[in-house]
């Protein structure tokens, strides 16, 4: 099943659900009105006696209902035993999980509603003067998608796929063009998908070496920090490696992390040489059995020959020691700097192996189509998006809850 068939069946079920909420709504209200009626009707001894009958068959519908539960628990208690404990169990496992889905559903929908708000008052503008589908139409859709940091690229795409689109529908009205924009943007998002994996690569033996690049200012240690905490929850034992020896704070900044979700780290004077962190790092995962190693780095752009050697240097240190290391190279971006993000993703690429992106901040901005654009014109999975200021709130990436959280109400 498609996204944009996951996207409709999502909204029809969120439809019925408010349907439903306003009928019950609706029912109380009634059944409140009717009672006061019924009350200001009948006299105070009426009253009493009403009360008297009341609260005796209440009594009595209390304690049929009470037997009742009694009687349903036992019949529970003696069906979980004979179908076993392993059944029951997983239930109620499956259950919080539902319920955790829920929640992280719930967080891509409200982290998003900037976004979503701001394109979708950019359509409303691009409609309004809307008439017909000519080529200003299009010219004046393609400014709109660019001003919505769905990527240049994208834009250029998606309009030439539409004036197809468009005439093979029959779209004419405004409702029927702006439901074929947004089922198209959804398709096009899907299919630069494929094949793609949000997961973070473990490793089958030994310690999982993750290395953190990106510009200074992004979030990029407070994100190591929060996924520390993450795994260390998980019951992973954690490594930091504070490998940013340049940036004044960095290393006292990751120290705090550490204190605070109570993991180790390797760390050195300010100005030490970085590969030296690594090497340090490195053999203390390898000696002492831990699980995950995560490694900061420093992010000076305008010294970008410089960085990227030092990059290279780190890798090369944590190839000899583990082969197969780093497992992951995750760049961290700020969505709030929306085509900014997308250059410096790009620059990373063409000069390191980044795997995956970690997109901090996509709460706070109403540039949330960056990641159709990552998607689109890097191919690079988003592994981890930033939906607020607490630990918790760095969620795994969730393509569905995304485009849902983008999209929702869009459709006419």
């Amino acid at each position: 099943m498609g996204l944009f068939d996951i996207f409709k069946r999502r909204s029809k079920k969120d439809k019925e659900k408010r349907e439903q909420q306003e009928q019950n709504e609706e029912q109380t209200n009634e059944l409140q009105t009717s009672s006061s009626e019924n009350d200001s009707q009948e006299s105070n001894n009426d009253n009493e006696s009403k009360y008297d009958v009341r609260t005796n068959e209440y009594q009595s519908k209390h304690n049929e209902e009470k037997d009742s539960d009694i009687n349903n628990d036992l019949d529970n208690i003696d069906k979980a035993s004979s179908e076993g404990v392993d059944n029951l169990a997983s239930k109620n496992h499956s259950e919080e999980q539902e319920q955790e889905q829920e929640q992280e559903s719930d967080k891509f929908e409200e982290g998003l509603s900037k976004s979503r708000s701001t394109f979708g008052e950019k359509l409303n503008r691009l409609f309004a003067n809307f008439r017909s589908v000519d080529e200003d139409f299009f010219d004046d859709l393609e400014d709109t998608l660019i001003e919505s940091d769905v990527g240049f690229d994208m834009a250029v795409n998606l309009t030439d796929q539409l004036r197809d689109e468009v005439k093979l529908q029959n779209a004419k009205n405004r409702s029927d063009v702006q439901n074929v924009i947004i089922q198209k943007m959804i398709d096009i998002y899907d299919q630069a998908g494929n094949n793609e994996s949000t997961e973070i690569n473990m490793a089958e033996n030994g310690p999982t070496v993750i290395l953190f690049v990106g510009v200074n200012g992004v979030g990029k240690t407070t994100t190591i920090g929060k996924m520390a905490d993450k795994y260390k929850k998980d019951g992973k034992k954690v490594l930091l490696a504070a490998a940013d020896t340049f940036r004044a704070g960095a290393i006292e900044q990751l120290d705090e992390w550490a204190k605070r979700d109570q993991v180790d780290i390797v760390k050195k004077p300010e100005k030490s040489d970085p590969s030296a962190v690594v090497y340090e790092a490195v053999h203390k995962a390898k000696e002492e059995d831990y699980d995950v190693l995560f490694v900061d780095t420093a992010g000076r752009l305008q010294n970008k020959v410089n960085l990227m050697n030092e990059l290279s240097k780190m890798k090369k240190v944590l190839t000899r020691e583990i082969p197969e290391a780093p497992h992951e190279v995750l760049l961290v971006l700020d969505a709030t700097t929306g085509q900014n993000a997308l250059n410096q993703a790009k620059l990373f690429k063409e000069t390191t192996d980044v795997t995956g992106i970690i997109l901090t901040k996509l709460d706070g901005t109403a540039k949330g189509g960056i990641v159709l654009a990552i998607r689109n014109e890097l191919h690079l999975p988003v592994k981890y998006v930033g939906l607020g200021e607490k630990v918790s709130d760095l969620s795994k990436f969730d393509a569905n809850d995304y485009v849902y959280g983008l999209f929702k109400g869009l459709i006419k």
